[in-house]
């Protein structure tokens, strides 16, 4: 039996409305209260000459890292791929995720780059820096009145 192309897109009409009237239903069957929070902790090796001037390398071992969920795991994630190109990253999704970023700023010498520097906490790992950082938001689910 062989199917005819204008069988073939009438088929994919049919799947692809079914796909989009389920999507319509289960987002207006799902509207949580709660805002939802997401931090990204990035972390990248650089070269010790990138170091800037300023800033203040932290000890892998200092025990404040400890304090910043996700933090060692980003570290040790940039250091095992050799993140010199690219930011490793580490999500956290829970409650409050987002005050990670002030921890990070708060509870560590945060260096504040300028131009081509890297904003973040140098982190001296071994024999390597890493230039640990941290985003966060929340999403609001519910209408601001």
């Amino acid at each position: 039996m062989m199917l005819r192309g204008k069988d073939v897109a009438l088929s994919l009409l049919a799947v692809g409305t079914a796909a989009v009237a389920g999507y319509v239903l289960r987002s207006e069957h799902s509207q949580p209260t709660a805002a939802h929070s997401k931090a990204d902790l990035g972390a990248r090796i650089i070269d010790s000459h990138d170091i800037p001037s300023g800033a203040t390398v932290v000890e892998a071992s200092s025990r404040r890292l400890d304090d910043i969920p996700g933090a060692r795991r980003a570290l040790k994630r940039a250091i095992r791929n050799d993140a010199r190109d690219e930011w490793e990253h580490v999500t956290l999704e829970r409650e409050g995720a987002w005050s990670v970023v002030d921890t990070v700023r708060s509870s560590l010498p945060y260096y504040d780059g300028s131009g081509t520097e890297y904003n973040g906490v140098y982190v001296r790992y071994r024999d390597q820096v890493v230039v640990l950082d941290a985003i966060g938001w929340a999403h609001l689910q519910e209408p601001l009145q």
